[in-house]
């Protein structure tokens, strides 16, 4: 869809940035209430935020700021992911 309106395609690109940032939020709550990381992989989480670097990389450089945002803040979520993981990864607190 080339002729597609810039609102569209940018509501597209929030609706995508809402979703990928929800689903993380449930696994940090879930780290925070028990405790407990063991069952988080640490090199998942590494490459996940050389991902995301990446992708805010190249959201800013291409001038889209609905993937610059949407990234730059799951590059966050699952940052706090990889801490507590380091944090909590044995099960105990």
């Amino acid at each position: 869809m080339p002729d597609a309106p810039i609102w569209l395609i940018n509501a597209f690109g929030v609706a995508a940035g809402l979703c990928s940032m929800a689903s993380f939020v449930p696994q940090i709550v879930k780290m925070l209430r028990e405790r407990d990381a063991s069952g988080v992989s640490l090199r998942m989480y590494a490459v996940t935020i050389v991902g995301f670097i990446c992708w805010t990389i190249y959201g800013a450089l291409s001038g889209s700021w609905p993937v610059m945002l949407a990234n730059a803040v799951c590059l966050v979520l699952v940052s706090v992911i990889f801490v507590l993981r380091l944090r909590f990864g044995d099960g105990r607190a």
